[in-house]
């Protein structure tokens, strides 16, 4: 098969296009085709590289992937050859305390097809039968590998850390990133207002198509002057947080008493600096968020499947540039997901 493989961190040339064996599927797992996968900044951590984290190398990145069962080994009994499928990324032990739980997400074991084990950026992958998604049929392959980590991301933040409430002002920031476009539909859904960042027009027109109320070019603007206007100086309730060392000192100055600040990493720089008064003043909650719940993506895809939910494609670029993808990644170029086809 060809597959794009990272055999050591570095710049976009470490991005190898090669020919290897076509992987064989273990009894408990699938042989799926990829007829699409998505981009996610995710991979660009694994390319590059993450200060105190050891990533297995050579892998082949690729966290979001769509495709058609090719074979089962004996122990998968619910999919078969033929079957469309959706690739759930995350994976657990399945046998611990939180696993049992349904909280697979913490899992001492847990790990991200892509990053523990090969991903999508391939022809063909191998994954555990019990990852395995039904697509709808109402769906396409881009759409359907547009979805997975950054709908089940932004729904763990904003649901079950965050608990935004109907009428709650929420912040959403980097509204074109795959986390963040997806963010401003699912509070909407729970009946948030948004306000939502971005860095050009375009960008900013496209989240008010989403569902966002307000917005704030950040290039121009102070965002937390803006929030302060907009919220006629009570702050907001809810913010939604990806990008780390740039927000952060405007987000503990934007949050209303009893506000929640929920951040899923750290694109910027992780060494932020926090004004602990206002924290403890204000009694603000800090909470940090790491992908979710197998249950919780299945819900997710009920509301993609109704069309309650959108997966949003940004542009979709054959597998072999996926060196254009992640420099158009990088460069932010991007309003919600890049998708490779192999």
């Amino acid at each position: 098969m060809k597959a794009v493989v990272i055999r050591e961190h570095g710049g976009l040339d470490s991005l190898l296009w090669e020919d290897l064996p076509d992987p064989e599927p273990k009894a408990d797992e699938a042989l799926v085709e990829v007829k699409a996968c998505g981009v996610n900044h995710l991979d660009l951590w694994l390319r590059k590289g993450v200060p105190g984290h050891r990533y297995p190398l050579p892998m082949i990145p690729g966290n979001d992937i769509a495709g058609v069962v090719r074979k089962v080994g004996s122990a998968v009994k619910e999919f078969k050859a033929g079957d469309e499928v959706i690739v759930a990324p995350g994976i657990s032990c399945g046998k611990c305390a939180a696993c049992a739980q349904g909280d697979d997400h913490l899992c001492r074991w847990y790990g991200i097809i892509g990053e523990h084990r090969d991903g999508g950026y391939a022809e063909l992958v191998s994954v555990p039968g019990g990852n395995l998604l039904s697509k709808p049929q109402g769906i396409s392959f881009k759409e359907a590998a547009a979805f997975p980590l950054v709908f089940l991301t932004a729904w763990h933040m904003i649901v079950d850390r965050a608990g935004v409430r109907e009428g709650e002002d929420v912040l959403v920031h980097a509204a074109g990133s795959g986390v963040g476009s997806a963010a401003i539909q699912v509070a909407r859904l729970h009946g948030g207002n948004v306000i939502a960042t971005a860095g050009s027009k375009e960008k900013l027109d496209r989240a008010k198509e989403l569902g966002a109320t307000h917005l704030i070019d950040y290039r121009k603007e102070d965002f937390a002057d803006r929030v302060r206007e907009i919220t006629h100086k009570r702050g907001v309730d809810v913010i939604v947080d990806s990008v780390g060392k740039d927000t952060w000192p405007g987000n503990i100055k934007s949050l209303a008493k009893g506000g929640r600040l929920v951040f899923c990493g750290a694109t910027s720089g992780w060494d932020v600096t926090t004004d602990v008064r206002r924290v403890f003043f204000k009694g603000l909650s800090i909470l940090g968020s790491t992908m979710g719940t197998r249950g919780e993506l299945r819900e997710v895809l009920a509301h993609l499947a109704s069309g309650r939910l959108k997966a949003v494609v940004d542009s979709v670029l054959p597998l072999e540039q996926a060196r254009e993808a992640h420099r158009k990644l990088e460069a932010r170029e991007a309003f919600g997901k890049i998708i490779l086809e192999p």
